[in-house]
């Protein structure tokens, strides 16, 4: 799964993945376990609602890698 994201069109971070899941282009969402519930409870609330597929990663750096980025990161989401 987490390669899907070195290809795929993608978005990360809380703001870019919420405006994704608003507007209909998000195809799945990657939420890291590590990070704080109160930033990724939200998104996976969103998530359910527009019955969007979440995968849960161990962590925020593994996430952050899988996206080519040198950062940790708490979500990301591939998008169409």
């Amino acid at each position: 799964m987490l390669t899907d994201l070195k290809t795929a069109k993608k978005v990360t971070g809380v703001k870019q993945v919420t405006r994704a899941l608003k507007n209909g282009s998000a195809r799945r969402v990657f939420l890291a376990d590590n990070a704080d519930p109160r930033v990724t409870e939200p998104v996976e609330d969103l998530c359910r609602e527009q019955g969007v597929e979440t995968v849960n990663v161990p962590t925020m750096a593994a996430l952050g890698a899988a996206c080519g980025i040198a950062v940790g990161s708490a979500v990301a989401a591939v998008v169409e």
